[in-house]
């Protein structure tokens, strides 16, 4: 299973609508301060989400994540959207 295909299988716990990863590793390579893990870029609706701030959407998808950070996942920029906001 590649690291896109894990992320995405653990992400499935908040039922999204719409998800989309992006591995953006190579725009940072020799990166100061990477031991190894990959940047990606997650845009995802859920249900889920509905009445959160941003805050507590990213500590839901970190929550899903963690223990890929820092060792697979280096950077992970994302954009959460609730279902009720399109």
């Amino acid at each position: 299973m590649t690291l896109i295909e894990e992320i995405t299988t653990r992400l499935q716990t908040l039922a999204p609508s719409s998800l989309e990863i992006k591995d953006e590793s190579a725009l940072h390579a020799g990166h100061a301060g990477n031991a190894g893990g990959g940047h990606f870029k997650l845009s995802m609706t859920s249900s889920h989400f509905c009445g959160k701030s941003q805050i507590m959407r990213h500590r839901l998808i970190y929550q899903a994540l963690a223990d890929l950070i820092p060792s697979k996942i280096h950077a992970l920029s994302i954009h959460a959207l609730a279902s009720d906001e399109l």
